[in-house]
C-alpha cells in the first residue's frame, strides 16, 4: 500500500455541509488513484482476452487475484485520505455520524 504524503492531503474535505459530499483529493492522491485504475481495467480486459482464448482456469484466477488485491491496495489509498481529512474534518466540525458511516463502509471493504 502506497501511503499517502501529508503534504499532499490538502485541508479541503468532503463535509456534507460544504461541498455535497465531495472528496477534494490533491492531484497527486487523484493521479495516483486514476493510474492504479487505468492499469486495473487493463488486466480485466486481458481477463476477458484469456477466457476468450478458452486459458487454463488457474490462470484466469490467478489474474482474478491479481485485479482484486490491485481493487484493495486503491480502496485501503482511499479510506487512508478519507479518514486523514473527510472523517477528521466532519468531527471537528460536530458530526459523529461521520463515524458509523465509516464503520459501514470499512465492513464492506473487509468482505
Amino acid at each position: 500500500m502506497e501511503l499517502v504524503d501529508q503534504s499532499s492531503v490538502q485541508s479541503s474535505h468532503c463535509s456534507t455541509e460544504d461541498c455535497g459530499r465531495k472528496s477534494h483529493h490533491s492531484d497527486k492522491v487523484k493521479n495516483s488513484i486514476v493510474s492504479r485504475l487505468n492499469r486495473i481495467e487493463g488486466q480485466v480486459r486481458g481477463i476477458k482476452g484469456l477466457i476468450d482464448k478458452d486459458t487454463y482456469c488457474d490462470d484466469v484466477l490467478n489474474q482474478i487475484a491479481s485485479v482484486q488485491s490491485a481493487l484493495n491496495g486503491v480502496g485501503k489509498l482511499l479510506l487512508e485520505h478519507h479518514m486523514r481529512s473527510c472523517v477528521i474534518d466532519r468531527i471537528q466540525e460536530g458530526d459523529t455520524e461521520v463515524l458509523t458511516e465509516l464503520l459501514t463502509t470499512m465492513n464492506k471493504l473487509m468482505k
